[in-house]
């Protein structure tokens, strides 16, 4: 007859000695150390039982009284009805002393020190030990360690407060850089060498008429003259009247435009290598809250506002506000939640500002400069500025003040997050919230990724080319789940780099081949949602069956690396220079061309230290050879200044 186990303990007959035997049991069993087989005591028919439905304890898991030896199997399955219990509650107290053993010989069953403790804690139950947690079935691991298809990886939650930082301490180069929780996501820079012109309003005269370009090329007072559109000269310009609804397309340039003409233009696009700045005569200025277009009837908002109720009140705000005819504007994104007298004060500025061009172009001569743009502290403020940014840290203090004046003609729900304060610590200010690395990144062509690809940016002149590598990101994934995490995490940062390096024109995305067509749609999707943060206008394209995907991106101002760095001398921008042996043997075959004219009796040959030793020790018998069959004479001066890639070759007639 076997007993009740799912009887509690007080409940079965002699209880006190039953309670007392299970306690001693469960201790003397918790305690007792793995032996090998055939060692300690032999297992008992519930041990058995255990063993083979995978338990290698005796105790129950409920922490009951374990099954006396001899006992029966339970019917169901070979395992004990289980009874349930309350949730146990942990005591920080130190272990009773009843529970305290003495150590024994390996092998053998510990002896539990009998004490009073034991038998007054009886009917409290011994706490069992800590079980291990099953191992989780393989499809649980599979659904754990391999990501849904559709489900993008997860970023890890930091801090996303937004920081400004300006550094402005030395008179050479101005930086500001926006920091989003310790990431670098906007930086601009502004160099003495390359100062920018985008947005300054000239005075210029055409000096060619291209009918076959449709195009003019005006002289406004630099090195190279701009090139305008026949699209961008304002019908006020034309030599003839025009009928107005007469489309420019329908006319010849050379009609409506004539060399030697006047006209005032606006810099729309930054020279870059051969070709000049690009330059329209619609001119526009902008300010905080709205942009005002002199010579043109359009009006708008901007679409970014979405809310039709605070469109209707920006209508009704801008309609009160005297605006000449004649005149254009937009207003812009950042005029949400501003009030009346702020629109109008940036209103008349912008109307006191056109009515000071005018005057200067009704007097000066051309090439000229009306306006100047602003420096690259007042425009990042005045274009990029939002109540996010909640603290701007300067490291000069003229800069501080231009930060302060601008918050304060903000309205307060606009400024109201927002603290500007010194940088006063001993480290540079780019130093200390690590920055400068990250800069440095952004003039490197290959970029790694977080899993362990990486991403190669070639920019040229009219093209950037994005090549995305896997690495090492296939790493315990399967092969389709590792180029999808690939892919995802390229398009992220190609996004941000793109803002970075202010790379514009037809941007050609080499992504990994997909076979899911839910992986590329995802992948789509994940470039086009990490785009919006872009000011710049940016179009897509789907991603093409050989794994491209092309982005037009517009031309905000010249790539960042243009002001930094310039061609090395040596490579000319192809990134190599050849070998010593090539060289030298370019050099010898000179000299044997130029020692077959008539009348060469020496030559004096410059080159560069390794170059000249490699003919001296490689090339002397050929030299010999030469100098007696045509009765020259060769001088090989080797020169340790000069670079590797220059040479001078003198043929002397005596």
């Amino acid at each position: 007859m076997t007993n009740d186990t799912t009887k509690p303990t007080d409940e079965r007959p002699n209880g006190q000695n039953a309670e007392e035997r299970g306690i001693l049991s469960r201790v003397s069993k918790w305690l007792k150390k793995p032996g090998k087989p055939g060692e300690g005591e032999s297992p008992s028919a519930g041990q058995t039982s255990n063993q083979a439905s995978g338990r290698t304890d005796s105790a129950p898991p409920s922490g009951g009284p374990p099954r006396p030896e001899g006992e029966a199997a339970s019917p169901t399955g070979g395992r004990p009805r289980r009874r349930k219990r309350p949730p146990r509650r942990r005591s920080k107290s130190p272990k009773p002393e009843g529970q305290q053993t003495e150590a024994t010989a390996e092998g053998m069953q510990p002896t539990p020190v009998p004490t009073e403790a034991v038998k007054q804690k009886a009917a409290v139950p011994a706490r069992p030990p800590r079980q291990r947690s099953p191992r989780p079935r393989k499809d649980a691991e599979h659904s754990k360690e391999t990501p849904a298809p559709s489900e993008s990886r997860p970023s890890a939650k930091g801090d996303t407060t937004l920081k400004l930082l300006i550094n402005t301490d030395e008179p050479e180069e101005c930086r500001l850089v926006l920091l989003e929780g310790g990431r670098v996501e906007s930086f601009y820079v502004e160099t003495v060498s390359q100062a920018q012109t985008k947005g300054n309003i000239y005075k210029g005269r055409v000096t060619a008429v291209e009918a076959n370009l449709q195009a003019a090329f005006v002289d406004y007072g630099t090195e190279k003259n701009g090139f305008l559109p026949f699209g961008d000269i304002h019908p006020e310009y034309y030599a003839n009247e025009v009928a107005a609804d007469t489309h420019w397309k329908d006319l010849p340039i050379q009609d409506v435009l004539s060399k030697g003409q006047e006209v005032l233009v606006e810099v729309v696009k930054e020279a870059t290598g051969n070709k000049g700045a690009t330059l329209t005569t619609y001119l526009s200025l902008p300010g905080r809250y709205l942009v005002l277009m002199p010579g043109s009837d359009s009006a708008g908002i901007s679409r970014k506002i979405e809310s039709e109720e605070e469109r209707n009140k920006l209508r009704e705000m801008i309609e009160s506000v005297s605006i000449p005819e004649g005149i254009g504007y937009i207003v812009r994104t950042a005029s949400q939640e501003i009030t009346k007298t702020a629109l109008a004060q940036d209103v008349r500025y912008l109307l006191n500002l056109w009515k000071e061009i005018k005057k200067k172009g009704q007097t000066e001569k051309a090439p000229a400069l009306l306006h100047k743009e602003q420096n690259i502290v007042s425009r990042f403020l005045r274009d990029h500025f939002t109540s996010e940014i909640t603290e701007i840290l300067v490291d000069a203090e003229e800069a501080l003040t231009q930060v302060n004046n601008f918050l304060e003609l903000l309205p307060a729900a606009q400024r109201k997050s927002t603290v500007a304060k010194l940088h006063k610590g001993i480290q540079p200010l780019f130093h200390q919230y690590h920055v400068e690395k990250q800069i440095e990144q952004i003039y490197q062509p290959t970029v790694p990724l977080h899993s362990g690809g990486s991403i190669v940016i070639n920019p040229t002149e009219a093209l950037v080319a994005i090549d995305v590598n896997s690495g090492r990101t296939g790493k315990d994934k399967s092969f389709e789940d590792a180029i999808f995490l690939a892919n995802m995490e390229a398009a992220e940062e190609l996004s941000r780099q793109l803002r970075l390096r202010d790379l514009g024109g037809l941007i050609v995305v080499d992504f990994i081949d997909m076979r899911d067509s839910k992986h590329i749609r995802e992948v789509e999707k994940k470039v086009r949602d990490c785009m919006k943060r872009d000011k710049a206008k940016v179009d897509f394209s789907k991603i093409s069956k050989f794994g491209l995907m092309q982005i037009s991106r517009q031309k905000m101002a010249a790539p960042v690396a243009v002001g930094s760095y310039r061609i090395c001398p040596h490579c000319q921008g192809r990134g190599m220079v050849r070998s010593v042996e090539t060289q030298a043997l370019v050099h010898f075959r000179h000299i044997q061309t130029g020692v077959t004219r008539k009348d060469v009796k020496r030559v004096i040959c410059r080159l560069p230290m390794e170059v000249a030793q490699y003919i001296l020790n490689k090339k002397r018998q050929d030299l010999m050879e030469l100098e007696q069959e045509h009765q020259v004479e060769i001088n090989i001066i080797p020169d340790s200044a000069m670079p590797p890639t220059e040479s001078k070759i003198d043929f002397l007639k005596e």
